[in-house]
């Protein structure tokens, strides 16, 4: 559902006891549409103005800051690093946050600042204001071109976003629900009805309340009797007693595992479908929710070239591959060319100059059976023997040719494959940085000159911890693999997901015994980091770090071993969390 106007009254519900009074210390803009607020007691808020998930929170994900922060970062910097959070307000059931925030100026003297968030779908902005209500500037601007009626530009004072007409649902009394309903038109479906009569209502809990009145989230209004709409009015009336209340309950939907949905009530209406998880908090719940989907965001906007890169790469592979094993396919009667060189050969006293075709008896066949080879007219019989022989060593020599370009192709392909699941594993600008580099020392990517400024920050491996206490470590991409391997102890165990493109898991034991909930705990964490993230009963194989070898000039990430073990395990995501080191 969007984050909308109750869902957002719950969230602020949440903050005000936990940041009223606090020190803002610094101030982050990890993604174009993201600030982060680090207040005193470790407090990481982060208001959030993308379009597709726009809302406030307090989050525990860390995200990689760019290097070099953004103007409108550099602006917030300047205004609020030392100010206290004076008041947190949002008018009501809108969707608009306004955090009140004193500061004290250069001169010393105390100052107001507030910083808005209008969580408002593609409308969305962040926008700082002054002691006086004018705009000091925003995260997007809106001049007279782009609206008419509302202009967002520095220097302008602040007007909140017109009011849709719609009546807000928490003023509506029981004989103004009658009067609606009766001028409705009954072909109207119930949860369309809720949502065109009333402000403040999303349309996930437009359909819960028709179904908890009805039985049915599509029932018309006509197909409604006196019993239903008095239902109707009964779950809409807990509703409005439940929001002026202030009484949320913080609601995760999931489907085969996965967050499907989120709200501030329990939900009903999916049945079995959908899981209903109930969380220690809004902000958990929304780190819980967006977490995946902002991992596929970095990936689709930082990665984009990348993937580019190394999908057109692999495809033209495959194309080049494919060619190959056709033209290999055909080699393998070249037996049969040396054959006709042999029978010409033997049938000379029978040709003659000129001749377009030998019938013959073909002396390599247990019958004798009759054979007729082609000749070319132009040349001798002893020129067309030796065409053939030509093309039988041709044959030869092409084959093993192909055999050894093959095998370079396939590996090339397994590389480009690994490339892909790195980047869709990256986490941070630093791992987009590492596998961009990877790509041009394998020359992939051209080398470029002087641009942007790259992050200079040492790469390392995910860290985890097991329910034994031993370390788990994980390659972000092939480099580190082939580093986390080449300087992990002998004595420690190497896992790898078998024949499925993943990363090097070492599981630090230096030679001491493990027990079987920790090579387990491990086999899960490497099946987690690889292509079978979603699969069930993945094998991954475990050996000595010392039985690990990589073949001289293999690429990146590459390696051999042998006397190896295989687990069979199913990836846990909540378990490769809880494991993880913060």
């Amino acid at each position: 559902m969007p984050f909308d106007a109750v869902c957002l009254q719950a969230v602020l519900q949440e903050l005000r006891p936990r940041l009223l009074g606090l020190r803002i210390d610094k101030v982050q803009q990890p993604a174009r549409d993201q600030v982060i607020l680090l207040l005193r007691g470790n407090q990481r808020l982060l208001l959030n103005a993308g379009a597709n998930a726009p809302r406030i929170q307090l989050t525990e994900l860390t995200r990689d800051n760019p290097a070099e922060p953004p103007m409108f970062c550099m602006l917030l910097r300047k205004h609020l690093v030392g100010a206290r959070v004076a008041a947190i307000t949002q008018p009501p059931l809108e969707r608009l946050v306004r955090l009140e925030l004193d500061i004290t100026d250069d001169f010393g003297q105390p100052g107001r600042r507030t910083l808005v968030l209008e969580a408002m779908g593609r409308r969305s902005n962040l926008i700082l204001l002054d002691g006086d209500g004018r705009i000091i500037d925003c995260l997007r601007r809106v001049d007279a071109e782009m609206s008419a009626s509302r202009q967002v530009l520095p220097g302008l004072y602040y007007e909140p976003p017109a009011s849709v007409g719609r009546l807000p649902v928490t003023e509506e009394t029981e004989e103004g629900f009658r009067e609606k309903l009766a001028e409705a038109n009954p072909e109207r479906q119930a949860d369309t009805f809720l949502l065109d009569a009333y402000f403040g209502i999303s349309p996930l809990v437009a359909r819960e309340l028709a179904f908890r009145a009805a039985g049915e989230t599509d029932r018309r209004l006509c197909q409604m009797g006196p019993a239903e709409k008095e239902r109707l009015w009964q779950e809409l009336e807990q509703l409005i007693t439940r929001i002026r209340e202030g009484n949320f309950t913080p609601v995760c939907l999931r489907q085969d595992g996965r967050a499907a949905d989120f709200t501030y009530l329990p939900i009903a209406q999916y049945g079995t479908k959908m899981e209903c998880v109930y969380c220690g908090s809004f902000s958990q719940m929304l780190d819980a929710f967006y977490e995946a989907r902002e991992q596929q965001e970095r990936v689709r906007q930082r990665g984009a070239d990348l993937i580019r890169t190394a999908t057109t790469a692999r495809d033209r592979l495959r194309r080049k591959l494919a060619l190959q094993e056709k033209d290999y396919a055909a080699i393998q009667n070249r037996d049969q060319l040396r054959i006709c060189g042999d029978l010409i050969t033997a049938n000379f006293y029978r040709m003659e100059r000129g001749q377009s075709k030998l019938n013959c008896e073909n002396y390599y066949d247990p019958q004798c059976a009759p054979i007729t080879i082609q000749l070319d007219p132009l040349l001798t019989p002893q020129q067309n023997a030796a065409k053939y022989y030509k093309r039988y060593t041709k044959a030869k020599t092409a084959e093993r040719y192909l055999r050894e370009q093959m095998a370079i192709a396939r590996r090339d392909l397994e590389y480009l494959e690994s490339i892909l699941e790195e980047i869709a594993e990256a986490e941070t600008e630093q791992d987009f940085i590492d596998i961009r580099h990877e790509l041009r020392d394998a020359g992939y990517l051209r080398s470029q000159g002087k641009g942007k400024k790259e992050l200079k920050r040492v790469s390392r491996p995910r860290e985890f911890r097991t329910s034994s206490g031993f370390r788990v470590l994980v390659g972000r991409n092939n480099r580190q693999n082939d580093k986390l391997t080449r300087e992990a102890d002998h004595r420690d165990l190497w896992f790898h997901t078998q024949k499925i493109h993943g990363s090097h898991t070492i599981l630090c034991t230096g030679g001491a015994p493990v027990d079987d909930e920790t090579l387990t705990e491990a086999a899960k964490i490497a099946a987690w980091y690889s292509q079978a993230r979603s699969s069930g009963n993945v094998p991954v194989d475990y050996t000595a770090v010392k039985n690990v070898k990589k073949p001289a000039g293999a690429r990146p990430g590459m390696v051999i071993y042998s006397t190896c073990q295989t687990l069979f395990v199913t990836p846990e995501e909540e378990l490769v969390k809880r494991l993880q080191s913060r």
